[in-house]
């Protein structure tokens, strides 16, 4: 379950504030006097088919510490597998949401060389996407920069890998988007695990739930066989990639394991769980059987449309898309039978702040060369 907006922080203006603070007051952004007593910060945005999500984090020890975090439903690929093109509605959508991410970026004080912003498969597939990009430049400050399925499937393994279970053998990451879905299949190799091979489904949430709409008012049979379509789509695309024996052999004996990122899973685990209200930290690292994920898409099933849209876990603005996303999943699950999956209420975002913050650890060249006289020890990474 994405993020809320969260609260304006005191002393928000009305005036619109760019990245680049061309419409700051008074000069520089605000966020430079907060760079100063929060220290070096890092940004990541995701512009997905579905979602705009950012994260504002503090390198930690273990990792980082979020600051601050954004995350709104735009749909930027709503009509998109019918036109080829982004919808001008869906776009301002969009472009509203990134201003706000544009704004809240430097009121933190985030610098340029530490924000990696990326898009993925709405702005990959349409005809106008490279313009919508120049306009998010020209209009709020923020580069986009649309990323390939390769990159965005190693992104989401980058982001999980602290969930892989040390003593499995296999490790397979399914990260569920609104326009496509990412498989990686990973080996353990040593004391780490080495990327095997990896796929790309122009299938997402949107996609599937465009191409399958729910019928009205239907019975538990029509609504069964509207699911079943949807997971057979899925499958489909699923197969066009050959598996690895050798692979399957260890998720069908137990010495493997799936991990999910995405509204998709973390919606099963909200309903799994029973919670009033979303709770990351209940949420995010849970083991689930595939019978539970089973479970908890035949209740969303249950309660129909109207009641899935009054469920704090998923909401009105999702209420028609997380069966298409339980059906990818439950696909995934049929394709490479696994017994056990773990929920990631991570992902892309947190795979591009670990990677920007490790090569920020690396020493310079300069740095290596100066370090080379007598008596110099070789710098510790």
């Amino acid at each position: 379950m994405p993020e809320t907006d969260g609260p304006r922080e005191r002393g928000h203006r009305s005036q619109p504030r760019r990245f680049d603070g061309r419409r700051a007051r008074g000069g520089a952004p605000e966020g430079h006097r907060a760079m100063d007593s929060e220290g070096r910060l890092y940004g990541a945005l995701d512009l997905g088919t579905n979602n705009c999500r950012l994260l504002i984090a503090k390198p930690s020890r273990d990792g980082f510490r979020v600051v601050d975090s954004f995350s709104r439903i735009v749909r930027l690929g709503e009509g998109l597998s019918r036109t080829g093109r982004l919808d001008n509605a869906a776009m301002d959508r969009a472009y509203d949401a990134l201003m706000a991410c544009s704004e809240r970026v430097a009121r933190r004080g985030v610098d340029s060389d530490r924000l990696m912003a990326v898009a993925t498969q709405a702005c990959r597939q349409a005809e106008n996407g490279a313009e919508f990009i120049e306009r998010v430049r020209t209009g709020t400050g923020l580069k986009l920069r649309i990323i390939d399925p390769v990159e965005e499937a190693k992104l989401a393994v980058e982001g999980c890998v602290n969930l892989f279970d040390p003593d499995a053998e296999a490790i397979l990451v399914v990260d569920v988007g609104g326009g496509s879905t990412e498989l990686s299949w990973l080996r353990r190799e040593g004391d780490r695990f080495e990327m095997q091979s990896w796929m790309s489904a122009p299938i997402g949430v949107v996609t599937l739930a465009e191409r399958h709409p729910e019928p009205a008012g239907a019975r538990t049979g029509v609504l069964e066989n509207w699911y079943e379509t949807m997971v057979a789509d899925m499958g489909a695309a699923i197969a066009d990639n050959p598996a690895d024996p050798d692979l399957r052999s260890l998720f069908e004996t137990g010495r493997a394991h799936m991990v999910g990122t995405s509204g998709a899973i973390t919606s099963l685990a909200g309903i799994h769980l029973g919670l009033r209200r979303y709770q990351r930290n209940l949420v995010d690292g849970l083991w689930m059987t595939r019978s539970d994920c089973e479970a908890a898409a035949d209740r969303l099933k249950d309660m129909g449309h109207a009641g899935r849209a009054a469920e704090s876990c998923i909401g009105p603005d999702r209420a028609d898309l997380v069966l298409a996303g339980a059906a990818i999943m439950e696909a995934v699950q049929r394709a490479w039978p696994s017994e056990r999956v773990r929920v990631a209420d991570r992902g892309l975002r947190e795979g591009l702040l670990l990677q920007r913050m490790r090569e920020d650890r690396k020493p310079s060249r300069r740095r290596r060369r100066r370090g080379r006289g007598k008596g110099a020890q070789p710098p510790v990474t």
